[in-house]
C-alpha cells in the first residue's frame, strides 16, 4: 500500500459520518493498516467512534482496539453493547484481550468472557499482574514434542496456522509440559525433514517466571536479542510466550514513565490530552508539595547564616549561582548513574566503585568550576575575599553533588524504589538545601578572617573589613583565640 496522508483520509471519514454515510467511512478506514486505523480512529469524536466501530469488520475493529491504549480502548467499548464487545474481543490476541478485559467492570468482564470462543486461553491471563511477565505473555502458542521430526513439526504449524506474531520461534516440551528447547522458524525450514527436534533445537535458552516484572523482561530480551521469551509457571511448565512487539510497548511505557518522574510528577494512566485537569493536577501536587517542603530547608539554612549574609551582602548575589550549579551537577550525575544501572554497567550491590569514580569526576569538575567562579566574581567587582569564598563554595558543592548523585539512585534501587524518583527536581532541591550548608560555613570562615584583619586595622581584605569589625558572633572569639 502506498503512503497516504492520514489528514486527508480523516477529513473524508468525518465528512462521510456527518452525512450519515457510515459505509463510506468504513471503506476508507478498512483500506488502512492497523496502526493508521487506530491513529485516525482516535481523532474522531466520541459519537463517531461509537457509531463506526460496530460497523467495521470485527477483525479490523479488534486491530484498532489492540493498537489503542488499554484505558482508551476500555472507554470506547464501555459505550457499546456487550454482545458487540464480545464479538470484537473474540478476534483479539489472548494477551491483548486479557489486557482490555482487565479494564472492564467485573460483570461486563464475566459476560464477555462467557461469549468468547477461546475463553480458556484468555481467563488464566487475567490472574496475573498487568505489569508482569504473566500479564504480558500470550497463551496462544504451539508446544511440540521433542521426539517429533522436523516434517511433523512443520505439519503441526500448518495445521495450527498461527498469527504472524507467534511464529518467531518454536518450543519443545517434555511430558510434563516443561520447555526443553527452542528453534527459530528459519532454521526449522532449513533442517532435514527427517531430523528429530531434540537433535536440532537450542537447549541453552532463557525463560522467566510468570511473576517477573515487565521491565526485567524487556531488559532480558534486549540483552540476549530475543524475538520471543518463554514464560513458565511455578512448576516449570510452559505457560506462555512473550513476543518482541509486546516488549516494544513496554519500553515505550517505561520510558514515558521515567520521563514523567524526571520532571517530578507521577506517570499518567491515560494519554495527556485525555487526562482531565483534575487528574493531571492530582498527579503533580504530591511532588510539588514535597519539593516545596524540601525547599524550605534552603530558607532555614539562609536564616541560620543571616548574620554572615548581612555582613557581606555581596555573597547573597551568588546564592542562585551556587545552588543552581550544584543542582545541575547532581542531576548530571544522577542521570548517568540511572542509565548505567538500566543497562547493567554497574553492579547493583556495589556502592564503592561508583562513589570513588564520581568523587574523582567531582574533584576535577569542582576545580574547573572554582577557577571559573573566582574569575567571574572578580569581574562582577567583588573583593578577593568574596571571590575566594564563592570559588571554594562552588568547588565543594560540585563535589558534594556528585557524591550525592552517585549514591541516591543505587540506594533507591536497593530499597525497591524507582531510581528516577530521586532525579530531576528532587535531586536539585536536595542539593540546593544541603549545598548551602557547605557554602555558608565557608562564608563564615571568610568573615572570621575579615574580623581578624579588622582588629589589626588592615589586612588581606582591606577596607571592607572595617565595616564588619563590630559584628558580634559567639563563635568568632573561639576561632581567633580571644
Amino acid at each position: 500500500m502506498l503512503y497516504t496522508d492520514l489528514e486527508d483520509i480523516l477529513v473524508k471519514v468525518r465528512a462521510s459520518l456527518e452525512h450519515d454515510d457510515v459505509a463510506g467511512a468504513v471503506a476508507a478506514l478498512e483500506a488502512l493498516r492497523a496502526p493508521d486505523q487506530a491513529d485516525l480512529f482516535s481523532e474522531l469524536e466520541d459519537e463517531h467512534q461509537t457509531a463506526l466501530l460496530p460497523q467495521l469488520n470485527p477483525e479490523d475493529a479488534a486491530d484498532i482496539l489492540e493498537e489503542l491504549e488499554d484505558e482508551e480502548a476500555a472507554g470506547i467499548v464501555a459505550t457499546l453493547p456487550r454482545d458487540t464487545v464480545a464479538r470484537i474481543i473474540d478476534e483479539m490476541e489472548p494477551d491483548e484481550a486479557a489486557d482490555l478485559l482487565g479494564e472492564l467492570e467485573p460483570a461486563d468482564q464475566e459476560y464477555v468472557l462467557r461469549q468468547l470462543e477461546d475463553q480458556a486461553e484468555v481467563r488464566p491471563l487475567l490472574l496475573h499482574a498487568e505489569d508482569s511477565a504473566g500479564g504480558l505473555m500470550t497463551s496462544d502458542f504451539l508446544a511440540l514434542g521433542r521426539r517429533m521430526t522436523v516434517a511433523e513439526a512443520l505439519e503441526a504449524l500448518h495445521t495450527w496456522k498461527p498469527d504472524a506474531e507467534d511464529i518467531y520461534d518454536v518450543y519443545t516440551v517434555d511430558r510434563e509440559g516443561r520447555p526443553t528447547g527452542t528453534i527459530g522458524m528459519r532454521q526449522l525450514l532449513m533442517e532435514e525433514p527427517s531430523a528429530v527436534l531434540s537433535e536440532v533445537v537450542e537447549k541453552d535458552f532463557v525463560s522467566v517466571p510468570v511473576g517477573i516484572d515487565q521491565e526485567e523482561v524487556a531488559r532480558l530480551m534486549s540483552r540476549y536479542d530475543l524475538a520471543t521469551l518463554p514464560v513458565v509457571d511455578g512448576h516449570g511448565r510452559l505457560a506462555g510466550v512473550i513476543t518482541i512487539d509486546d516488549v516494544v510497548d513496554v519500553l515505550e511505557e517505561e520510558t514515558t514513565e521515567d520521563f514523567q518522574r524526571f520532571g517530578g510528577t507521577q506517570p499518567l494512566d491515560r494519554p495527556y490530552l485525555e487526562s482531565s485537569v483534575l487528574t493531571v493536577a492530582r498527579k503533580r501536587i504530591g511532588w510539588l508539595l514535597l519539593l516545596f517542603v524540601t525547599e524550605t530547608l534552603t530558607g532555614s539554612v539562609l536564616r541560620h547564616f543571616e548574620a554572615e549574609m548581612a555582613a557581606v551582602v555581596s555573597l547573597a548575589f551568588f546564592i542562585p549561582l551556587l545552588i543552581g550549579t550544584g543542582g545541575n551537577a547532581g542531576s548530571q550525575t544522577t542521570s548517568t548513574i540511572i542509565r548505567a544501572l538500566a543497562v547493567e554497567d554497574l553492579d547493583k550491590r556495589g556502592l564503592l566503585r561508583p562513589l570513588l569514580h564520581e568523587l574523582s569526576v567531582g574533584l576535577l569538575l569542582g576545580a574547573v568550576m572554582a577557577v571559573v567562579a573566582y574569575g567571574r566574581a572578580l569581574l562582577w567587582g567583588t573583593g578577593s575575599a568574596v571571590a575566594l569564598t564563592v570559588s571554594l563554595s562552588i568547588g565543594m558543592i560540585v563535589v558534594w553533588a556528585n557524591i550525592l548523585g552517585s549514591l541516591l539512585p543505587i540506594i533507591a534501587q536497593r530499597l525497591k524504589i524507582d531510581p528516577t524518583v530521586v532525579s530531576g527536581p528532587a535531586m536539585s532541591t536536595l542539593v540546593d538545601a544541603t549545598g548551602l550548608f557547605i557554602s555558608s560555613p565557608v562564608a563564615g570562615l571568610s568573615l572570621a578572617s575579615l574580623w581578624c584583619a579588622a582588629r589589626g586595622g588592615s589586612g588581606y581584605f582591606g577596607a571592607p573589613a572595617r565595616r564588619v569589625a563590630d559584628v558580634r558572633y559567639s563563635w568568632l572569639p573561639k576561632m581567633t583565640g580571644r
